[in-house]
């Protein structure tokens, strides 16, 4: 018998729990050749010995690729994309493109944003979601900010996920790759949504599976009804959440029981959920969420990170999680990202135009905007 794809997929298992430090990985080498020699009818038994060695002495990742057998090659950089495995936790802000206004991309505000998002402790980035425009950027212009961002932040070690969902799964594959090639640490990929009728649970789960085996970096599940009228159901998430190379889901459906119950239902795998949205946040820890990647965190980037630091003391604040939700919504549900830019610009970072056909909001928007954070004690300035 050749290798086993589902043997594969154990002994990446392992691998991926176990590999918190090189120096850890020793102590579980007896578990990985163990299986690693149930597949002795394997032409590839002496190249996976080999490999397992050289992760217990933690040699160079690049060797390893080329010796672990095709089924496994494509995970390497998840398993080992630095010291540490890729960890989810904490608040991600979904970084907005700023626009010149010819609508052409300001790579200079973009790295004005940066510097001032460095004094903040987020757990990572994410570019490419709705808040990024994604759906008005082109091919290149996607892949442009990708390499810039992760060279700006380069030093500061911090992760960043980009959002690579396309409507294809071919073209979401050939653009996860992409980005993977010019730095992206993860992916997030959002639900195809066209074609809703034909979107059930087993094109989600074939499509989300197909793309996860190609991807050379873990992927993240995407859900917002809000803006694909999909809600990646709780049974597909449950069956994805098995494969070795999908890591979480960013849920911004806004239900906490959903939540919850996602949560529930994957324990034991090595998936965590984050919440989509600072409205919800507080009770999204509660439920089992690990962090979130919140719109409102590229305004009050320090409150959320306030907010998750003091979940991990155990310190529940309810009365910062109510103060979140009318700014929240301002820059979400009722003003969207044209909100979020006017926020951007009244706190002292760059927001700036949005592409065409989306409009930035009214002088009278600005107001109403403005009130909501001031009545909730965030009083906007400049930095």
């Amino acid at each position: 018998m050749g290798f086993r794809r589902s043997q594969s997929w154990q002994l990446l298992k392992i691998i991926r729990h176990y590999v918190i430090t090189l120096q850890e990985l020793p102590n579980h080498a007896a578990s990985i050749l163990d299986l690693v020699l149930k597949c002795r009818n394997s032409v590839r038994l002496f190249q996976l010995v080999i490999a397992t060695k050289m992760l217990c002495f933690g040699r160079a990742y690049p060797a390893i690729s080329r010796i672990l057998p095709s089924c496994v090659r494509p995970y390497s950089s998840a398993v080992i994309p630095d010291e540490k495995g890729f960890q989810l936790g904490g608040i991600y802000p979904p970084l907005t493109t700023p626009f010149n206004a010819d609508e052409t991309i300001s790579f200079d505000k973009l790295a004005d944003n940066l510097t001032q998002y460095a004094r903040i402790p987020f757990a990572g980035y994410v570019v490419q979601g709705s808040n990024g425009e994604y759906p008005f950027l082109e091919k290149e212009e996607k892949l442009q900010i990708v390499k810039f961002v992760k060279d700006f932040i380069k030093e500061s070690n911090k992760p960043l996920i980009a959002g690579s969902g396309c409507e294809s799964t071919k073209a979401t594959i050939r653009l996860t790759e992409e980005m993977a090639a010019c730095g992206a640490d993860a992916v997030m990929v959002v639900t195809p949504s066209y074609f809703k009728i034909s979107m059930n649970d087993a094109a989600m789960i074939a499509h989300y599976t197909t793309v996860a085996d190609s991807s050379p970096v873990p992927v993240i599940l995407y859900s917002v009804p809000a803006n694909t009228g999909i809600d990646l159901s709780i049974d597909a998430i449950q069956i994805l959440a098995k494969h070795p190379n999908i890591i979480g889901l960013k849920d911004s459906g806004g239900d906490v029981t959903r939540i919850g119950s996602i949560v529930q239902k994957t324990r034991g795998q090595d998936f965590k959920v984050l919440s989509g949205s600072a409205s919800f946040l507080l009770p999204s820890y509660l439920a089992g969420s690990v962090g979130g990647v919140c719109a409102l965190a590229n305004v009050l980037g320090d409150v959320l990170c306030h907010m998750h630091s003091l979940y991990e003391k155990n310190i529940i604040d309810k009365e910062l999680q109510r103060r979140l939700i009318d700014p929240n919504n301002m820059v979400t549900r009722r003003f969207g990202v044209a909100g979020m830019k006017a926020a951007l610009d009244m706190f002292g970072y760059y927001g700036g135009p949005n592409r065409s056909p989306m409009l930035s909001v009214s002088a009278e928007a600005r107001l109403v905007i403005k009130k909501a954070f001031v009545d909730n004690e965030f009083v906007p300035q400049s930095r």
